[in-house]
């Protein structure tokens, strides 16, 4: 065990920063359109059914190798497997982190721009159409953006440069009831109107005859996302966890926590596009064009919209915070950084790959690479390439070269015996490896 390694000051804060990490964009805007294009009630069953089967073990396995080495992502595979090559696997999700967080903070800086708009009255009176228009200009200003992922960037420096305690889980005990307290508010606000209640039953009544291959795909894939798997975020935060804390229960609660805040999420959406019978633009316009078209039909407008984009600037902070924290980890302990110069190197370093995402909406919008502009790029290399083979060696390594009798041991320190600990084993031996592997050749094709 490290000799000056952090630890968790409280269960409650260990939680909230987990959840914190898996509760970002993914959940809000991901998760919404996805439901949208993959049926409704039908996704949202399999997606349920995909949580239990693949998310919580998975959580599970990161948990228990950061637990058990202690290490950074990439210290954890190397003195698990010591003068082996698997050290590489962190490699995954160190890439996955840069990545990420380049065009996470580019999308988070425009939530933050219209959290301030929303103060301001400027989508006030807008429909459908001027507010697309109004999007287009702010996402393509040039300096607006720049600054306000600038300013986005500075904040989560701050936050993990302060440590584990002082930063990350004081922070998360703040953010987190914020994100809470107004997601409810916006929820009774949405059940309110009228309509809406056709809706709740769209989205939560499952049509099994929508259930087919490509949406068990697109369940999966959002369970990876919206958990925040294969990027090491969970595996960093569990190298900070005690010996007596207990993994299994841990995950299905953090889990738990993460599925309900998806939900909550598309309650507060859903309904509302079935009420004004809103078209949902698919990826971030439904955040950006399609929500705040609703809200503008609801009186107090600027109320509801400033929530919501408040409560989206604070999910996406508490995800970026633990996306920042796995590369720093990195440099701490095995470049021997302090914690402050590995957070200002990293956040600027990340900033500034940050930078072409940005200017892909505006000046450089006509530059495509493999037909995707960079922001676009950036998404898919991690969503499609980087998460899911950083998720599947992870997955590989505790199974087949660790393996999963040493992870038992581990799991059984915390906890009186894991009762599920064989089916655990069973799941993580063969059926996670082929349903990652399948996504990952389907996404590709």
């Amino acid at each position: 065990m490290g000799a000056h390694r952090e630890q968790w000051n409280s269960r409650i804060g260990f939680f909230l920063a987990t959840v914190g990490s898996a509760v970002g964009l993914g959940n809000v805007w991901r998760f919404p359109t996805v439901v949208v294009q993959s049926g409704g009630g039908a996704f949202v069953l399999l997606f349920l059914i995909i949580v239990l089967i693949i998310g919580v073990p998975v959580i599970i396995v990161e948990l228990t190798l950061g637990r058990r080495a202690q290490k950074n992502i990439i210290g954890t595979f190397a003195s698990l497997a010591p003068g082996s090559k698997w050290w590489m696997v962190g490699l995954f999700g160190l890439a996955a982190v840069f990545v990420i967080l380049s065009f996470y903070s580019v999308i988070a800086g425009w939530a933050a721009i219209y959290f301030v708009g929303s103060l301001l009255g400027i989508f006030n009176g807008l429909a459908t159409e001027g507010l697309t228009v109004l999007y287009g200009e702010i996402v393509g200003h040039g300096f607006l953006p720049l600054l306000s992922q600038g300013i986005f960037m500075f904040t989560t420096i701050i936050i993990v440069s302060t440590g584990i305690t002082g930063g990350i889980e004081r922070w998360s005990k703040l953010l987190m009831p914020g994100i809470i307290i107004i997601l409810f508010l916006l929820l009774g606000r949405t059940l309110l109107l009228e309509g809406a209640w056709e809706g709740v039953l769209w989205f939560l009544r499952p049509d099994l005859t929508q259930v087919n291959l490509s949406v068990a795909l697109s369940a999966v894939g959002q369970v990876f996302f919206s958990f925040s798997l294969g990027m090491g975020a969970i595996l960093t935060y569990g190298s900070y966890l005690s010996p007596r804390e207990n993994i299994p229960q841990s995950a299905v609660l953090i889990a738990f926590a993460d599925v309900a805040i998806a939900l909550l999420m598309g309650l507060v959406i859903i309904p509302s596009l079935f009420v004004f019978n809103v078209q949902p633009e698919v990826g971030p316009g439904i955040i950006f064009v399609t929500l705040p078209s609703v809200f503008n039909t609801i009186p107090g407008s600027m109320i509801w919209s400033s929530l919501f984009f408040l409560m989206l600037t604070f999910a996406a902070l508490t995800s970026a915070v633990s996306l920042l924290e796995v590369g720093v980890a990195y440099f701490i302990d095995a470049r021997k950084w302090s914690r402050r110069a590995a957070t200002i190197a990293l956040g600027t370093f990340i900033f500034i790959l940050g930078v072409p995402s940005n200017l892909s909406q505006g000046a450089w919008a006509n530059a495509l690479i493999f037909g995707r502009n960079f922001l676009d790029l950036m998404d898919f290399t991690a969503s499609s390439i980087l998460l899911p083979l950083g998720g599947f060696f992870t997955v590989i390594f505790l199974a087949w070269v660790w393996g999963t009798d040493s992870a038992l041991k581990e799991l059984n320190r915390g906890t009186s015996s894991f009762m599920w600990g064989n089916a655990w084993a069973f799941v993580v031996k063969y059926i996670i490896p082929v349903a990652i592997f399948y996504i990952f050749v389907s996404g590709m094709l």
